[in-house]
């Protein structure tokens, strides 16, 4: 940690310390950089209360489901934890871990403790006071796996440092009260929970899925729709009134600031509490009425047993989006079968005696084809050891999330066919018949197989199923950092 940051750290602890005393006095104004020195050695000892682990295994920042979720904090005493020490030091390790692009402020998160060092105890007072600003978002279009753009809005480092800070109160008191089958961005849960729940219902002949996408959420989310959900929630009105600016803060377009009075933009660490907040009044009423369903964020699948039964859902679903000023996007969704319908990357099929398992959709599947040809193309100019460390770390992401499908054979021609293609990027860098030859005779192949090799110099695909897998086998990739999906 440096010394700015911990000078931060320090100035954050005084005034959060300094204000609670203000506040049993009966006052709760901030606490100024004067009266922070004093203390400034004292504190700069202090290590982080909500760093790294804390006592009760949750990761630092990350919200705790609380025991109870209908509670409704009064009026005075929800932005107080919000500005609480231990909250914001958890909050600033937190940002310091995601790291992320500056936002229209140009700061980034290592300048951020040094800013927190000077204006924190201004900041502090404005946000309890209700007078917080936020800043614009900056847009940031970024390339989808279906094709098209999905635009980002990047909040100020500042400000996702608050709504951090604001996340980390709120979601401990509504976590709790939302749907069980509610998947997407909660603590405790992530998506495979839901596509092994998915798969549960298939397996138990729910054949027939409502595959509801819906129509640019995000962008079209109302917000006097969403205040009067959170209002159900929340008494503090300051606390109400700093998630509406946000809301409400313009957004940076093409150098020009654009007022925005719908949506939650995609990019603050607050926005998918919001969707789910939203979208929990459409959760409750498919619980209701008993229907199997799983939702993760805003892509929600329903399983029913007939395409008869999904239809009445489908019209149920679009009453009850309309409802939240929402629309369903008909080209995208649909009534069908669950065998091949994408979910979460994920699709199911049938085996042998009727068991249900996963695979990966195939759609997925020739987005990861598609990325691993751009890395490995021939005229790169990168060198095969490059080459495969970035294929390193796309692979290792890639099957950290979907070793879950039941597909070692998919699986095991995708090796194959990622092996095939770097040894024809090897025969491609070596270029002449006369370096091929001498390389394959230094890997050790037989004079006659590296002569006839050399022989088709051009025909780089051809010539690398030839006989180049004796002299590149595929440990030789191992030791290259190239991992095995079906390992």
């Amino acid at each position: 940690m440096t010394r700015s940051e911990k000078s931060a750290e320090a100035v954050v602890a005084v005034a959060c310390s300094a204000g609670r005393r203000a506040e049993r006095k009966g006052g709760c104004e901030a606490v100024g950089l004067a009266e922070a020195q004093p203390q400034m050695s004292r504190q700069l000892e202090l290590s982080f209360v909500c760093g790294g682990e804390t006592s009760n295994g949750r990761r630092s920042g990350e919200a705790e489901a609380a025991a109870d979720g209908t509670e409704r904090p009064g009026e005075g005493d929800l932005m107080e934890l919000v500005v609480e020490r231990q909250n914001l030091q958890a909050a600033l390790r937190r940002v310091k871990q995601n790291k992320g692009s500056p936002g229209l402020d140009g700061m980034t998160v290592g300048e951020l403790a040094d800013h927190l060092r000077e204006h924190w105890p201004r900041i502090r007072e404005q946000l309890l006071a209700g007078t917080y600003q936020p800043q614009p978002v900056k847009r940031q279009a970024i390339p989808k796996s279906s094709g098209g753009t999905r635009e980002l809005g990047i909040p100020t480092v500042l400000d996702r440092f608050i709504q951090q800070a604001l996340l980390q109160v709120l979601q401990p008191r509504f976590d709790p009260s939302f749907s069980d089958h509610s998947y997407g961005f909660r603590p405790g849960r992530r998506a495979h929970d839901a596509v092994r729940r998915a798969q549960q219902y298939v397996q138990g002949g729910r054949r027939w899925v409502v595959d509801v996408d819906l129509e640019r959420f995000f962008d079209r989310v109302n917000h006097d729709v969403l205040m009067g959900r959170l209002a159900r929630r929340i008494a503090d009105r300051r606390v109400l009134g700093l998630i509406r600016r946000y809301l409400e803060a313009g957004v940076l377009a093409d150098g020009v600031v654009v007022e925005r009075w719908e949506g939650t933009p995609q990019g603050g660490p607050l926005s998918p509490l919001l969707a789910n907040v939203l979208l929990d009044e459409v959760d409750k009423e498919l619980e209701k009425r008993g229907h199997a369903f799983c939702r993760y964020a805003d892509d929600c699948n329903v399983y029913v047993r007939s395409k008869r039964a999904g239809d009445r859902v489908m019209r149920l679903l679009e009453r009850l989006y309309a409802g939240l000023r929402l629309r369903i996007n008909r080209d995208k969704s649909a009534v069908a079968s669950a065998y091949g319908r994408k979910f979460l990357g994920f699709a199911f099929w049938a085996a042998p005696g009727g068991v249900v398992r996963r695979a990966v959709a195939r759609p997925v599947l020739a987005t990861m084809k598609q990325r691993v040809r751009e890395i490995t193309r021939r005229n790169g100019g990168r060198s095969l050891v490059q080459v495969c460390a970035r294929l390193r770390e796309y692979l290792r992401g890639w099957k950290g999330y979907f070793q879950l499908a039941d597909t070692p054979k998919v699986f095991a021609a995708l090796d194959q066919w990622i092996r095939h293609r770097l040894r024809c990027l090897q025969l491609k860098h070596w270029k002449r018949g006369r370096t091929i030859y001498r390389e394959l005779r230094r890997l050790g192949l037989s004079s006659d197989l590296a002569a006839r090799v050399a022989s088709n110099a051009r025909r780089w695909w051809w010539n690398s199923a030839l006989g180049l897998h004796v002299a590149l086998p595929n440990s030789h990739f191992d030791r290259l950092g190239v991992p095995r999906l079906a390992g």
